[in-house]
Formats: C-alpha cells, structure tokens, sequence
C-alpha cells in the first residue's frame, strides 16, 4: 500500500510565543515518523519556523501541497500557539487539495502560563475550526481537543486518522471487476452503477463466457498455468482434490489475473451460482480466496457493493477482507450468530492452512464432481470490523452501516467457512439491516478500523452510515 503522505500545516500567531512552533514542529514531525508516514511540510529556509502565519506564508505552503498533491492523502494541522485561524482554510482552498484533514492543538502546561510560553492552542482550535466551516471546508478533531504529540494516545488518532485517509483516497476512482451477471435468485446484491460513478468509483464488466472461453483454451502444460498450479498448491490443503479441477482453477486464476491487470481492478465481483459449475466445471471460490488475501477483495454473487465494503476495509487495516451470511443465530444468545459462506475467504481469516473441498450446497443439483474448489475452515477467535455499503437507488444515496465486534472460541459443528460472532446490542443492529433493507451479505476484516472508515465514508465521502455501538 505504499508509505503514506501527509502535509503538514504548523500554524502560528506573531504576537504568543512563536518559539513554541519550533519545538513544536520538532514534535510533531517525530510522531509522524513514528506512525511510519512522510510529512510534507515547509522548512525554516521558507518561513519562520517553517509555519504558516501570514498569507504569503499560505501561498508558500500551498504552493509545495500542490507540487505533491498526487502525493499527499491527508493534511495534518498543528497548534503550537493560537495559530493563524486564517491561514489553515487559505492553505487548503489554494492548494485545491480534497483531502481528509486532522486538527492538533498543543496542550499547555499549568505551571507554564506566563506570557513567554503561554500556548492558548485550546482556544485557537475553536478558531480554526470556525474558519474552515464557514469555507465549508471537512475536518477530524483528535480525541481530546489539547494533546501531547509524544503521547500514544495521539499517535493512535493519527494512524487511524492516515486509514481514513486512505480509505477516502483509495475509494475516489476505485476501479470494480463485475465478472458475470447478477445470479436471478439473487435480488439482494441490485445496485446502481450511476449511484457508484457519481461517487468515483467504476465498475468494470465482463461476461462469464468470455472468461470460459479463455480459461478452456489454456492447457495444463502452459507456463502460467503451471505458474498458477503451484500457487494453488502452496495456498490450500488441495490431496482429495481431482488434478482436472485443480487445472481448471488454474487457468481460471490466470485469466483473473490477465483481467485485473490490463482493467486495473481493485477489487472484483464474481458469479457463481451456478453458471460456473454448469458451464465451467469448478467453483471460483479458491481464487477468489486468493486474490482477497492479496489485499484485492474478491465478493460473491456479483456483490459490487460488498466489494466496496471489503475494499474500504483493507484500505484502513492494510488486512484481508472477507464476505460472509449472516446466517444463524447462536442458541439463545441475543449478541451471538454464526457467519458462514461456502467459503471464499481469505487464508489469514482461518485458524489454520485452509483445505480445499467441493460445495456441499450445491452438489446434489450440479454433481459433487463440478463443485471443487471452496476452501473451508474456521475463522480465528479475534477483534474484527464488519461493514456493509449499499446503493439506495430509490433516494438516490449510497448507505451503510459499520462496527467492530469478536469472533468467539464457541462451538459449532458445520462446514464451509465459518464463525461465532459475539457483537454488542447485535439484536438493535440485525433491526436496522432488516428496516433499512440491507444485504445478508457482509463485509468482515481482522481489525479494530470502525471510526477509521466510518469517518472517511459518512463525513468524507457523503455517505449515510451508520456507526453501530458508535
């Protein structure tokens, strides 16, 4: 995902005590190195202490964002003093950049209130703020409005701050693969292709027939497939598995991978049931596997929007995303359920190396021999972020809902792959996706990023989320 950057505004007033810029701005620029981000930031060479107080000061400081403005993903503001409540909102609207902004206020020390090292940040802070909404200008605030940057509390608003970032970043020109038709059965996955362009993010078709026509041309004795192969084979436990299907997975995994490249995907939603095991002879669902544990997300049934949810996710944990049912509830436990799918999911998710096994939903009407390739096992016991986006196409909005719960030690005997999910107030939230109408597909990730991509889609994107347990 490459090394973040950030710009960096160091704020200043000439008549409080500009000193405090310097050390500040030497505080400041090591609790970016300490979340492992570049900060883009004038010098001293540039302007006093390298901040921003007067408008030629905003000038200087825009013109640099512009010459990285392909760079920069978000802007990080510090007050080291009251700071310029001005300048911040004149940087940004003359730098032109759209970027998720964070707002830092130095805390003053009560021992230290005399006019040499008197700050007044924490009032500054209101004043910044006032400017950039009267601009109509979007910001994030720190969890507490005066801090220590040296504190970890800090630095942990500022790495979630920088997952926004790149969830806002990644999802603007977003590029999804829709390979096949939305299956009939499958109402629940409708969406708007309009809805999503006028957001930035595009979706890419391509018919089933012209992925089989590919994949059926390519033989087992061809270097990619044999490439494939041995991918195959050191991903998933694969000994009952019939060598014809593996080569069919195989030359399926290399036209995936064809089209990803040249369409330059990001993430990809795929058909299965069940054109693929009549037409094709196999299930995706091993290089779907695949392809999401690489960090590009890969969603059933066609489910652009459950792509975006996974995409959203790896884009602030830098995880693998997985699509799972909601799918039944766990004995009379009201914040228990199980999550199921046939599976899909990403390796990392398993409790061990997963093994390949045929869909044992769907062999009795399509024959067992046409269904290998899912790989199943149990999802780890651990923290994670669910998140599900939604077209509302007859409001003319994109919607959602987020949180964070934990997958459970329970136990429970089924197949696929599979989890107990233990979620605060899980009856409210089970409420809302039925009122609202949302799918029973669901994106999960292995992650604590709920506020970090809950901030990037509602307030940065425009989105109408819902934050549950927020």
């Amino acid at each position: 995902m490459g090394k973040p950057v950030i710009g960096v505004i160091v704020s200043n007033r000439g008549f409080f005590p500009d000193h405090l810029c310097e050390t500040g701005r030497k505080q400041i620029l090591a609790a970016v190195d300490a979340v492992g981000a570049e900060a883009v930031i004038l010098g001293p060479e540039d302007t006093k202490f390298g901040s921003v107080e007067s408008l030629e000061d905003a000038r200087k400081c825009a013109a640099l964002f512009k010459s990285r403005r392909d760079d920069i993903i978000g802007v990080l503001v510090t007050l080291p003093n009251f700071g310029d409540e001005r300048g911040v909102a004149n940087v940004m609207r003359m730098s032109g950049l759209d970027v998720p902004i964070l707002i830092h206020a130095f805390a003053d020390t009560a021992g230290k209130m005399t006019i040499e090292n008197r700050r007044d940040s924490f009032c500054g802070k209101l004043s910044v703020c006032n400017n950039l909404v009267q601009y109509g200008i979007q910001f994030t605030l720190t969890s507490r409005h005066t801090m220590d940057p040296d504190l970890p509390a800090f630095r942990a608003d500022l790495a979630k701050f920088i997952a926004t970032c790149r969830v806002v970043r990644g999802l603007k020109g977003a590029r999804i693969g829709a390979l096949g038709a939305r299956p009939a059965a499958f109402n629940t996955v409708r969406y708007s292709e309009k809805l999503l362009e006028q957001a930035g993010i595009s979706v890419e078709t391509l018919d089933l027939s012209e992925v089989f026509g590919k994949a059926e041309r390519l033989s087992a004795a061809d270097a990619p497939v044999k490439r494939k192969l041995e991918q195959i084979r050191s991903y998933a436990a694969v000994k009952d598995v019939p060598e014809a299907a593996l080569v069919k997975m195989a030359s399926f995994g290399v036209v995936m991978d064809e089209w990803v490249e040249a369409s330059q995907l990001n993430a990809t939603a795929i058909q299965c049931w069940t054109s693929m095991e009549e037409n094709f002879g196999v299930v995706p669902c091993t290089i779907m596997s695949m392809l999401s544990n690489a960090l590009m997300p890969s969603a059933c049934e066609v489910d652009v929007c459950g792509a975006i949810g996974m995409y959203a996710m790896t884009l602030a944990s830098g995880k693998p995303s997985a699509l799972v049912d909601w799918n039944n509830n766990y004995e009379d436990d009201p914040d228990k359920a199980v999550v199921f799918h046939c599976s899909n999911l990403p390796a990392q998710v398993f409790t061990e190396i997963p093994r390949m096994d045929y869909q044992a939903i769907i062999a009795g009407t399509v024959g067992r021999e046409n269904t290998f390739g899912t790989v199943v096992g149990r999802i780890k016991p651990e923290p994670f972020t669910y998140c599900r986006v939604m077209t509302d196409d007859t409001m003319g909005t994109i919607c959602g809902y987020v949180g964070e719960g934990k997958f459970t030690n329970d136990p429970v005997d089924t197949f696929g792959g599979y989890g107990v999910v233990e979620i605060p107030d899980l009856q409210k939230l089970l409420a809302h996706i039925c009122e609202r109408g949302f799918e029973h597909h669901t994106a999960i990730n292995q992650s604590l990023v709920a506020d970090a991509v809950y901030e990037a889609l509602d307030k940065y994107l425009g989105w109408d989320m819902y934050r549950h347990g927020g």
